[in-house]
């Protein structure tokens, strides 16, 4: 006999449990399980400071059994595949599990077949990721003797599309306090056209790249690393769309920041062979290139680009009435944040409560907000917080904050990513609070 709960959630990252503890809390439903197999929660967006020395690596993580909402059953197990016509969840250890409700939210994986010899250099030596082993990013960075810094990402849709520049900025700070700086030549390769994708905040972070001499490639899309030879190969194109909110590319109003190859030309070592642009380097930052997870992806939950495919307002999935999805697993076209899942919960939350006592969904609608905090140096960071239509929408609950404007650097910014957002995570999120 499979066993039953009215809410089944996959996944207690961000998104399952605020969904799971905003139920609670507002009493909507009594019968939720929670399927996850890992044993710690992580405070990712913390991750970036670990990279840059600036934050304690063991600060970021709780126990998963602190963090699982009272009330709630924790499944402690895998899912391994859906039959979503007879609301049924497979799992590895634990049979099936079936539900009235289904909230899909078990975050993203890591493909690293995606781009050959990435996976082979990753996190030894010289190659590192905050993604992966931000300890292993700040003994990178601390230990660099100068030469090519490449800073790098891949064209698939990655978690914040802002953090693989944001470790690159404090990389350029601490190379600069330690004199290394004067021996290096720091760049940032895209596949996108653009620094960022919305302009008040591309505005400034060009004044960033200035400041701190920094050459930006765009059209670079990576398709291999070769740790041996130190060398980075990318395909130069100039139509490649990729997501995060780094390269929301395609925005004709940004072609005016830079509409070649190169902005700040600097001339490190490259090798062109069968018409790949190899770039060498003495140092790599980059994200893993990204993909739902396998159970996911070989569903029939998925879109075409494997995504979990639900409607981009209301978060309901578009074949079936019942399942929610959110989080990073979701094909919502925005950037793959906490601060995003902080504004898609309360809509699932709203829907879920009306399904199960009026047989109908809500009226709230979820306009694609999300936000990347990005660090531009030790003590200041710009807040980008934009839309389905790359618009900068700031956030009122910043005034109180004495912030005028999020889109240009300052140092409570800073205060509110290094202090004040673990704090909210912590104390109100993980506890059901919509903040």
């Amino acid at each position: 006999m499979a066993t039953h709960y009215q809410v089944l959630i996959i996944g207690g990252g961000t998104a399952g449990i605020m969904t799971a503890g905003q139920l609670l809390n507002q009493k909507k439903s009594n019968s939720i399980a929670i399927i996850e197999p890992a044993d710690t929660h992580y405070y990712q967006p913390a991750w970036t400071l670990v990279g840059a020395g600036t934050y304690d690596y063991d600060k970021t993580g709780r126990p998963m059994s602190s963090i699982i909402p009272k009330g709630a059953k924790w499944i402690k197990d895998k899912a391994k595949g859906f039959d979503a016509d007879n609301n049924t969840v497979h799992t590895e250890k634990s049979g099936d599990i079936t539900y009235d409700y289904l909230v899909v939210a078990p975050g993203l994986a890591y493909d690293f077949s995606l781009v050959s010899g990435l996976g082979e250099a990753m996190d030894k030596g010289v190659v590192c990721s905050n993604y992966t082993d931000p300890k292993h990013t700040w003994d990178v960075i601390k230990n660099f003797k100068g030469g090519t810094a490449l800073f790098t990402q891949p064209a698939t849709p990655i978690k914040c599309g802002g953090a693989p520049q944001k470790i690159m900025y404090l990389a350029e700070s601490h190379w600069a306090k330690s004199n290394t700086k004067s021996k290096t030549d720091v760049i940032f390769a895209t596949a996108g056209t653009v620094i960022f994708g919305t302009k008040e905040i591309a505005k400034t972070l060009m004044e960033v790249v200035d400041r701190k001499d920094i050459n930006l490639r765009f059209n670079h899309k990576l398709v291999e690393v070769d740790g041996d030879n130190k060398i980075a190969w990318y395909e130069l194109t100039k139509d490649i769309e990729a997501g995060g909110c780094v390269v929301m590319s395609g925005d004709d109003d940004n072609k005016h920041l830079d509409e070649k190859f190169q902005y700040n030309y600097k001339d490190v070592k490259v090798t062109v062979k069968d018409g790949r642009y190899g770039i060498h380097y003495d140092m790599l930052h980059t994200a893993p290139p990204s993909v739902a997870p396998k159970f996911v992806k070989e569903s029939n939950l998925v879109n075409d680009a494997g995504w979990l495919d639900v409607d981009h307002h209301t978060m309901q999935h578009n074949k079936y009435s019942n399942i929610f999805g959110l989080g990073d697993v979701a094909a919502l076209p925005t950037a793959k944040t906490g601060a995003a899942i902080r504004k898609q919960v309360p809509i699932v939350v709203d829907n879920l409560a009306l399904l199960i006592s009026q047989n109908k969904i809500g009226s709230m609608s979820y306009n694609g907000y999300s936000s990347c905090p990005l660090v531009t140096d030790y003590g200041k960071m710009v807040l980008a917080e934009f839309d389905y239509e790359g618009k900068f929408t700031p956030d009122p609950k910043l005034k109180q904050l004495l912030i005028k404007d999020s889109s240009k650097e300052h140092w409570r910014l800073w205060m509110l990513k290094k202090y004040m957002l673990p704090y909210l995570y912590w104390n109100k999120m993980m506890k059901g609070q919509n903040v």
